[in-house]
């Protein structure tokens, strides 16, 4: 993977092992934090973003916990691969650096990843990318939204050396 484009701000990227499973990609903090910088990079194009001193903590976690992650803050009884939790735009106008929270579920994305011929580390770095443009506004809820977001995705994927991840799917991927 290529490094992460400089970017114009001094943002902290905090990455939590939580799960096991993750000693498998010993190399994982890493690809997360250049997946973050530089989806941050790439959403300052379309995004007005204060970034200078903020902060994104990312949890590498695994199912049972990004299960009741989802329980619980979306109501969904299931395992899913990422989730985004943004600071309230009103806590980081009152100057809370924390910009937001990610986590990444070890093996939803290792079934993934089986499941489409693609190397671990790169579903693992577009997860880290999804969940990122989430964090700074970016949706998928309806049609013209998801195009833009998987646009970004396939712009900042590039930037880091990775494939389209679209490339043998449908070009639009709406949350169920």
């Amino acid at each position: 993977m290529s490094e992460a484009p400089a970017i114009g701000f001094a943002l902290e990227v905090d990455v939590l092992v939580e799960a096991s499973g993750w000693s498998a990609l010993p190399e994982a903090a890493g690809l997360v934090t250049r997946a973050v910088m530089a989806a941050c990079e790439g959403a300052s194009a379309d995004y007005e973003l204060d970034l200078d001193g903020a902060e994104i903590a990312v949890k590498l976690t695994d199912d049972a916990a990004i299960r009741a992650l989802n329980r619980d803050w979306r109501g969904k009884d299931s395992a899913t691969n990422v989730l985004s939790f943004p600071t309230p735009e009103v806590a980081r106008e009152g100057g809370d650096p924390h910009f937001g929270d990610i986590a990444i579920a070890f093996e939803t994305l290792e079934r993934e990843a089986a499941s489409e011929g693609k190397p671990l580390a790169d579903h693992l770095v577009h997860l880290a990318v999804h969940g990122t443009l989430h964090l700074v506004g970016y949706d998928h809820e309806v049609t013209e939204e998801a195009e833009e977001m998987e646009a970004m995705e396939r712009h900042v994927l590039a930037s880091l050396g990775i494939p389209d991840p679209y490339a043998d799917t449908e070009p639009v991927q709406q949350h169920p």
